[in-house]
């Protein structure tokens, strides 16, 4: 994992915590550690995190000797998105050695500036998708997932989605099994899958500027099951359907159907984590207005069905 100043704490010791996590389950089942964790940065110096958190790294990246790393980590922070330009000459020429090369948050500010991230699909944290499209248009930048693999090169969201990428890579090495036992004892979910959303649709639109329209936006929240058409909702907001649409869209950042839509979704989600609730039964109370549509939506949005998605994250009862 590469350190610098001004790093972000969390997407250093997330992921790290993890491949120690991996390291402690072989351990316990017999085996030996698999993986060799090494921070480095230039000079070999302490870094200081953005958080003020100082960190020593174990070794100095001009004088690096593995010729193939097998995971070559790039945290982000604000210090990524004020590249060091010899920091970025050593990811230019050691990076394609990787056998896997991963970005958490704005780390992927480094792998673009570096070349390595050209025509390829990435994702960063949300706040920052729309700089990072705009700076380096050689690469497709998604907004939506956690995380995004492309090909030998992943790409997570901002800090925890960290820790979901990590654990991915931890499971393709050692399956399932390993990978969960790891969540559990982080007191994480196994996992989010890297294209569920970033962020709730509450927050992926933002709220409204006028009352009535903030009101509208709340009503759909709490009643995912009534008929939500523009016409309804215009009514609500004592606006012609022609008028409420063009100021929705205008207030919110998407068309009322558009987030009709993802409310529908993040609360058809959260009745699949949090009740015991069938699927016909919860694609009824979310306005689906079968389970197929539901499944549908899943599928087009997540990639996976509501009952995959159920029995990724609906915790099950535990003792301790």
């Amino acid at each position: 994992m590469v350190l610098f100043d001004e790093v972000q704490s969390l997407d250093v010791t997330g992921p790290l915590e993890v491949f120690a996590g991996a390291n402690d389950w072989r351990i316990s089942h017999g085996d030996g550690p698999v993986y060799d964790i090494r921070t480095a940065s230039l000079g070999g110096g302490m870094v200081r995190t953005s958080s003020g958190l100082r960190v020593a790294p174990d070794e100095d990246l001009r004088e690096f000797r593995v010729p193939r790393p097998d995971v070559l980590i790039v945290p982000g922070g604000e210090g990524s998105r004020r590249p060091d330009p010899e920091l970025v000459c050593w990811l230019r020429a050691h990076g394609p050695q990787a056998s896997r090369l991963v970005s958490v948050c704005t780390g992927a500010f480094l792998l673009a500036e570096a070349g390595l991230l050209d025509g390829r699909r990435v994702t960063t944290h949300w706040a920052y998708c729309r700089s990072l499209a705009a700076s380096y248009p050689a690469i497709s930048v998604d907004p939506d997932p956690i995380f995004v693999r492309d090909g030998h090169v992943a790409t997570s969201a901002g800090v925890t989605a960290g820790i979901d990428l990590a654990l991915a890579l931890v499971e393709d090495d050692l399956g399932r099994g390993a990978a969960l036992d790891i969540a559990r004892h982080l007191v994480v979910f196994l996992r989010r899958p890297g294209n569920q959303a970033q962020f709730s649709a509450q927050l992926a639109g933002q709220m409204a500027s006028r009352e009535p329209l903030r009101d509208v936006q709340r009503w759909i929240a709490e009643h995912p099951a009534a008929d939500l058409s523009v016409e309804t909702l215009a009514s609500q907001a004592s606006l012609s359907p022609r008028q409420f649409a063009r100021a929705f869209a205008a207030e919110v950042g998407m068309s009322p159907g558009r987030y009709v839509d993802r409310v529908r979704l993040e609360t058809a989600r959260r009745r699949l984590e949090d009740t015991a609730d069938g699927v016909e039964q919860t694609a009824r109370s979310c306005g689906y207005g079968t389970p197929e549509a539901m499944r549908r939506a899943f599928i087009r949005t997540l990639g996976v069905s509501p009952g995959e998605y159920r029995r990724r994250f609906r915790p099950t009862a535990t003792h301790g």
